[in-house]
């Protein structure tokens, strides 16, 4: 798994903003669109493209795109 790749996947989870706003550094939280429904995409995104299983809790203590990824890595 690249973080490129990981990025563009994340990314697409969002509808409504922008793709390119959206970096390894952003805080994904603090995007107008985060919502549990999102939370919930990017568990089933963790699962279905990468394999992982993550929890909502493990997806609260990540602050960052970057944070994200390493939690899906390090699984």
């Amino acid at each position: 798994m690249e973080i490129k790749e990981f990025v563009k996947n994340l990314a697409d989870q969002f509808d409504d903003t922008d793709a390119n706003e959206i970096t390894a550094d952003t805080e994904f939280q603090e995007l107008d669109e985060w919502s549990s429904l999102t939370a919930m995409s990017i568990i089933a995104l963790a699962k279905t493209e990468y394999g992982k299983t993550i929890t909502g809790r493990e997806i609260r203590n990540a602050k960052t795109v970057k944070d994200l990824f390493d939690l899906i890595s390090s699984k």
